[in-house]
């Protein structure tokens, strides 16, 4: 096979990561300072009527379980992949680095912004509707009297939450108020779609086809699993978990078919992307996420 040297310039991993954060740092910002839509409420709706009631999957074990699924897989993959990576030599500041530490930063790069995509495609919808959370009468005891008959069919925005619980954390009461779409439902399913496709392109294992599929099903699973909790925990209504799943799995779909190079003709030998598909002998090629 010819041997072509790819250089892999510092200014380009610096700049992939500079993006990567330019797209995580509004998320930041929503998260810390931003205030959603001031939605009202109807006496009668009886969907935000609603208990408290803790997550069954906590934020935490979501974003350990997503990111650390998926960084895992990729680098136990590319590192079984490496007989059939041969034929390129790489080169990162001046350094040889193997075949397969390149392609894991692609794939793992690539998934990280992705993943930082649906996310604050999320949180900007949460944050422009502002649709109330499934608890929210019990979490804010609005100071309006539903007992009243002029209060029955009116939409009321003009109120103050009352309970003494809750009333004087900020980040409840913000909470009760980001319930569409679900982000444990868009994030849970574009991870684990993201790695059904990955393991699809990526996986060359020769034993049984089984194992792929239902480590395919298994992750698709988990997440519908965690999509169905937010609606028993009553955190999300089931049209914002509908809305949510539907969101990260196209999110992952077209990330992986036309950001990534998972679906490129030679996928199962190489993971590099389009500006590396020329071929030669002793070339030098520079080369960037």
């Amino acid at each position: 096979m010819a041997n072509e040297v790819v250089v892999v310039p510092l200014r380009k991993v610096v700049f992939d990561v500079v993006l990567i954060q330019l797209v995580g740092w509004p998320i930041l910002f929503l998260f810390l300072w931003a205030k959603p839509f001031h939605r009202g409420f109807f006496c009668e709706d009886d969907s935000i009527r609603h208990p408290f009631h803790e997550s069954t999957v906590p934020s935490w074990s979501l974003y350990i379980t997503g990111f650390g699924l998926n960084i895992i897989t990729m680098l136990l993959t590319e590192i079984l992949n490496r007989p059939i990576n041969d034929g390129k030599t790489f080169y990162f500041m001046g350094r040889n680095i193997p075949y397969w530490v390149y392609n894991a930063y692609c794939a793992i790069g690539m998934m990280a912004f992705g993943a930082a995509c649906s996310q604050l495609t999320t949180d900007v919808m949460k944050y422009t509707i502002g649709r109330l959370r499934p608890h929210f009468y019990t979490v804010c005891q609005p100071s309006i009297d539903c007992t009243l008959a002029s209060n029955q069919n009116v939409y009321h925005t003009n109120f103050s939450c009352t309970n003494p619980s809750y009333m004087y954390n900020k980040r409840v009461m913000k909470e009760m108020r980001l319930s569409f779409p679900s982000g444990h439902s868009s994030f849970s399913m574009f991870t684990m779609t993201y790695f059904a496709i990955y393991l699809q392109k990526r996986m060359t294992w020769d034993g049984s086809k089984l194992l792929r599929h239902t480590l395919q099903f298994l992750a698709v699973l988990s997440s519908v699993f965690t999509a169905m909790t937010r609606v028993s925990d009553y955190k999300h209504h089931w049209s914002d978990v509908l809305c949510g799943l539907l969101l990260g799995s196209i999110e992952a779909i077209i990330i992986a078919r036309f950001f990534s190079t998972l679906f490129s003709s030679d996928s199962t030998e190489s993971s590099e992307h389009s500006d590396l598909n020329g071929h030669g002998n002793n070339r030098t090629t520079a080369v960037g996420v």
